[in-house]
């Protein structure tokens, strides 16, 4: 076990750093349309999108998570899933074609209709795509599985950008996202020489682990849609353009992080499954670690969102910043809960993680549609916040009760240096911007800088008071920061 850890750690820095080249595209692509596109535009894509993930949901039978969890899966059940998830694509395009005209109605916008309609053809190409394609994220091939995502995302950005110049048009959006996923579908091919039959020979063990990764995708897209659906239907496009492209930016820091992290510590999980003690303690530590850095830049986007929002989008983008600084919050409390759901689903617990998704669906529902039910973009921010405070306060309680010899107060000792540096850094920079009178791209320098030498002085400051016990400050210090050190 101890010899699998180095490559636990490479892969989880090569992961991050790939993930910011991949992300790198998308703020650039993102700043671009920004000033050549307006907030309504945005506004007609995100609402369409909303459509189109509501099908894909309603139908997604969780075949790649099965795979993944599956630990020694024989070609029957890469071509059974394979199967399903041509069936269901298929299925899915036929209803959002037939159903595109009613959700345009729904949401009082007749530009809708043939844009969720030629966006359904998603559907069928990511159908086609080579189920094999999963092995070089299962086997930890970084970088193989990263320049597979890098071309689609890098493919789709150039037509992206290239129509929107040309047009000036939010179909540049639509027309970038086909021409990803066909890309997806030729180099899912070209990359792994196995291909997928038609077969249904493994469907009933597929479908027992799948139902509830089912039941736990529709809940997880309400968790995560359901307020885009509030806002669009009471908004207008353009102020759900900003609502949207302010969530987008609020999460960067914190997704950039977590994603890539998580992308490499789902397989790790799974190979120590067998081994409750070493999962535990491989959680504690990624939790640990997460929160070390995930925390300071949820607060750090806060702190920084008006300059941000003006250097990247503009000023005609400026309704976006207070959505910005409540939206980044989130992060923090994502931060904290996010390996959570992977150990749960490493131990094929998808049942206990579809209720924490549907409870957290129904507190949002109560307070966006009872408790406040004239409730705009603003005010369903501020929700989402208190909603992420009762999601992680349910879920660590659900998590110690199904992870044997964790700990409440273990879990609250690997956050609580991060939240106090994050507390100090945010003291430092309200007191520091009134006083901040030069130009904005020198305001976000030195409140960045103040920001990390505060936030690093207190948390370093703290453990060193407390003995430099072994954690996520020593991890990073060891893994990180002294090699990069020794080879500067």
């Amino acid at each position: 076990m101890p010899a699998a850890k180095p490559n636990i750690i490479h892969g989880a820095f090569l992961a991050i750093a790939m993930r910011w080249t991949d992300r790198l595209i998308g703020l650039l692509s993102t700043i671009i349309l920004a000033r050549i596109l307006v907030p309504a535009d945005f506004g007609i894509i995100a609402t369409a999108s909303i459509v189109i993930a509501l099908a894909d949901v309603l139908l997604e039978m969780g075949v790649w998570l099965v795979l993944m969890q599956t630990k020694n899966p024989t070609p029957a059940h890469y071509d059974t899933a394979w199967t399903i998830r041509f069936v269901q694509t298929s299925i899915m395009t036929a209803l959002v074609l037939l159903a595109a005209p009613y959700a345009a109605g729904y949401f009082d916008n007749p530009e809708l209709t043939p844009v969720i309609r030629v966006l359904a053809l998603t559907f069928v190409l990511e159908g086609l795509e080579n189920i094999w394609i999963i092995n070089l994220q299962k086997e930890q091939q970084y970088t193989r599985d990263f320049n597979f995502m890098f071309s689609k995302r890098f493919t789709g950005f150039v037509v992206t950008v290239a129509c929107a110049v040309l047009y000036e048009s939010y179909w540049a959006l639509v027309a970038g996202n086909l021409v990803g996923r066909l890309t997806g579908v030729i180099l899912s091919y070209v990359m792994h020489p196995n291909r997928p039959r038609f077969s249904l020979e493994k469907f009933r063990e597929i479908f027992t682990l799948s139902q509830w990764v089912w039941v736990q995708s529709i809940a997880q897209y309400f968790q995560l849609r359901l307020h885009e659906i509030v806002v669009a239907s009471r908004e207008s496009s353009s102020v759900m353009g900003t609502y949207t492209l302010a969530g987008q930016i609020a999460a960067m820091p914190t997704s950039e992080l977590l994603a890539p992290l998580n992308r490499v510590l789902f397989p790790a999980f799974v190979k120590v499954k067998s081994d409750l003690n070493e999962l535990k303690r491989v959680f504690l530590l990624a939790q640990s670690v997460q929160a070390l850095v995930a925390i300071p830049a949820g607060v750090g986007m806060a702190l920084v969102a008006h300059e941000i929002v003006t250097l990247m989008l503009g000023e005609k983008w400026l309704p976006a910043v207070p959505l910005v600084e409540t939206l980044a919050l989130i992060g923090c409390f994502t931060a904290i809960t996010s390996s959570g759901i992977y150990v749960l689903s490493t131990l094929g617990k998808f049942r206990i993680t579809a209720m924490y998704a549907w409870i957290q669906v129904a507190i949002f529902a109560t307070l966006a549609y009872l408790a406040f039910p004239d409730a705009g973009a603003a005010m369903v921010a501020q929700l989402r916040v208190v909603l992420a405070i009762l999601g992680l306060i349910s879920f660590t309680l659900f998590l110690c009760r199904e992870l044997p010899g964790l700990k409440v107060r273990e879990m609250a000792a690997s956050v609580v240096r991060p939240a106090l540096g994050a507390s100090a850094m945010y003291c430092a920079i309200t007191a520091l911007a009134p006083y901040l009178n030069v130009v904005l791209v020198l305001q976000l320098i030195i409140k960045i800088f103040i920001g990390a030498l505060v936030y690093s002085l207190t948390v370093f400051g703290i453990w060193a008071l407390l003995g430099r016990k072994a954690g996520a400050e020593s991890y990073v210090l060891d893994k990180l920061i002294r090699p990069l050190l020794k080879k500067l």
